[in-house]
């Protein structure tokens, strides 16, 4: 399924939605609506750069990512990309953000992070944006719910000493 979702949205023609982050290889819009889509990411390349590239405050440019995929990029490859596709934001998700968001390059960057204590285990709020008229964008910050005995990691580690996982519980995979 997740090899026929879009690599990348814009919302009112000023703002770029993607879930990772800019390539070297892509420098406006219409290159991205070329991409071969519907396969698999591969492990290099303008597709798995969209999906897997972060930004990094420390850099202007890119760098290899140290995360084996993707890019770091600074705030002139962010200030260039909007420049030339006449945009004004860059909406992202896929890095962790203890607050919820984090907003870089003087607000030109935002990352959402919709995953409240990530893995049971990072203590993280999320964050829900709302994107209002002449591009106002007000972050809903929230906090995990309180575990239940149903869902969370102590009922999992229970059914793990017995022995029986029931088939409608969910098994929650992550990777940091």
């Amino acid at each position: 399924m997740f090899d026929f979702l879009t690599l990348s949205v814009v919302i009112d023609d000023r703002i770029f939605c993607v879930h990772g982050g800019l390539s070297p290889s892509i420098h406006s819009i219409d290159q991205i609506k070329v991409v071969d889509r519907f396969r698999e990411i591969p492990h290099e390349g303008p597709m798995a750069d969209l999906v897997w590239s972060d930004p990094d405050p420390e850099k202007e440019d890119f760098a290899i990512s140290p995360r084996g995929a993707g890019y770091t990029f600074g705030s002139g490859v962010v200030h260039k990309f909007l420049d030339q596709n006449k945009m004004s934001h860059i909406l992202r998700a896929h890095q962790l953000c203890m607050e919820g968001f984090q907003q870089l390059f003087d607000k030109h960057l935002s990352t959402v992070w919709s995953a409240p204590n990530y893995c049971y285990r990072c203590g993280n709020s999320a964050s829900v944006l709302e994107v209002g008229p002449n591009e106002a964008m007000h972050f809903n910050v929230f906090d995990a719910a309180p575990e239940n005995e149903r869902d969370g990691p102590s009922q999992q580690q229970a059914q793990n000493a017995t022995g029986k996982v029931l088939a409608s519980t969910p098994i929650y995979l992550c990777r940091i």
